[in-house]
């Protein structure tokens, strides 16, 4: 299916338009999801423990490729909405090419480094070799990494999202393959759960590279092309990218604090917890994350073409949409929370009871964080970073950091679970305020 960024975007439009892009982000969580299932079922609670320790470290560098997609992509559609195809193909060029160069550079330290990091996120005996291990594998593809969490969004600039889709569910078979051979099979645990993720994301990001330089492909809507260094493009990406790095290493340094505030209430089974929490927010959160990939593109199409009536639909459109998803969203887990505790840990019926409970409290969070993640992509496809930075930064690292150390206090250990809620109530009043304070600007 061929996505259009001109044109009125009616309700159903935008869910089937969405569809392919939440597929994608659906196959991309599989990666980790998958070696958490094998891990845990297969390896015990203190391999799985470690993979939990060691994954915000590797999604705080994964991000950047999402800064420079989402901020890229948003730069490039409003280029393109400007009527100049060749200059958004010499932005898009710049982006990647120096994506790549930031990836090779990250890859270097983090293998140089690896112990005194996964010392630093509370790993300890047995734990950091194991962190170690994992997150030094994975490194290794870093660059690749990027170059897949960045497509995810120039595939639907580009107006080619089934080609994502189809990438993806292509990675996300050898994964599940793999860990099936390695894990199961084979008995690798940790080893070859990083084997079978790294393979996975090196076809995610070689795919694309490949694509876009193909001469054979000239009706493409993006291209590589050759062009001399303009650092503006960077720049501008991201900046406008900056609030989806920002959302991301905020909540790395919060998934950090969740767990040496598990593992002083409850050691290594907290964190296990947490892990298998993030897991299906990961799920959750793809249904968000996939609809803010298709719809950013138009928003900043149709700013880029001055048509502030349909800015305007789309935003209170797309708000309504998100709601009524992350309510479906939140009764599911208050209704399953038993059967998705089930599949990671059946094996220790305490450990399982305590993380059906936490499940209920967490996931409540999910009925109107589609609606905060949403306005702070709105805001980036509007190509204000910086507000855009602002809502994903209070929301995550003042909120919900602050939740943490605080509800503990009160609450005990559910007070860690309720953290993530209490912080979603108030970065909503905070995106009221955001919206309300830029409407004349944007006339939206």
């Amino acid at each position: 299916m061929k996505i259009e960024l001109a044109g009125s975007y009616g309700y159903r439009r935008m869910i089937k338009s969405s569809v392919p892009s939440i597929l994608m982000m659906l196959f991309t969580s599989v990666y980790g999801i998958v070696d958490g299932l094998f891990v845990s079922n297969f390896a015990g609670t203190t391999a799985f423990a470690a993979i939990n320790l060691v994954w915000p470290a590797i999604m705080m560098l994964g991000a950047l490729g999402l800064m420079f997609g989402t901020g890229g992509s948003a730069l490039v559609a409003m280029i393109i909405g400007q009527g100049d195809r060749d200059r958004a193909n010499r932005a898009f060029t710049m982006i990647v090419r120096s994506m790549l160069i930031i990836g090779l550079v990250m890859t270097v330290l983090f293998f140089i480094f690896a112990r005194p990091i996964v010392i630093l996120l509370g790993a300890e005996g047995e734990l950091v070799h194991l962190c170690v291990l994992y997150g030094r594998i994975l490194v290794l593809v870093m660059p690749l990494f990027m170059c897949q969490m960045a497509f995810h969004s120039f595939f639907m600039t580009a107006e080619i999202p089934q080609l994502g889709t189809k990438l993806t569910v292509i990675c996300g078979i050898i994964n599940i393959a793999l860990d099936a051979l390695l894990i199961g099979a084979l008995g690798w645990g940790v080893t070859g759960a990083a084997i079978a993720s790294a393979a996975g994301m090196a076809v995610g990001g070689l795919f694309p590279l490949f694509y876009f330089t193909s001469k054979k492909r000239d009706n493409t809507q993006l291209r590589f092309t050759t062009t001399r260094t303009e650092w503006v493009y960077v720049g501008r990406a991201c900046t406008n990218g900056l609030s989806e790095y920002v959302g991301n290493i905020s909540l790395s340094i919060v998934s950090m604090c969740y767990n040496l505030q598990l593992m002083r209430l409850i050691g290594e089974s907290g964190v296990a917890v947490y892990g298998i929490l993030l897991y299906i927010g990961f799920i959750y959160a793809s249904v968000f994350i996939g609809f803010n990939i298709t719809i950013s593109p138009v928003v900043s199409y149709n700013y880029g073409a001055q048509n502030t009536d349909e800015l305007k639909r789309l935003l209170r459109k797309s708000l309504l949409l998100l709601f009524v998803a992350g309510s479906i969203l939140t009764v599911l887990s208050e209704v399953l929370s038993g059967p998705m505790a089930g599949m990671f840990v059946s094996y220790d019926p305490e450990l399982k009871a305590l993380t059906a409970r936490a499940i209920r409290i967490y996931m409540i969070s999910f009925t109107i964080c589609g609606l905060n993640m949403f306005v702070s992509a709105f805001f980036t496809a509007l190509n204000n970073g910086l507000v855009s930075a602002v809502a994903a930064f209070t929301r995550t690292l003042i909120f919900e950091l602050g939740s943490i150390f605080v509800l503990p206090v009160f609450l005990g250990l559910d007070g860690v679970w309720l953290a993530v809620d209490v912080a979603d109530v108030l970065a909503l009043v905070m995106s009221v305020i955001l919206l309300a304070a830029f409407r004349k600007r944007y006339h939206y």
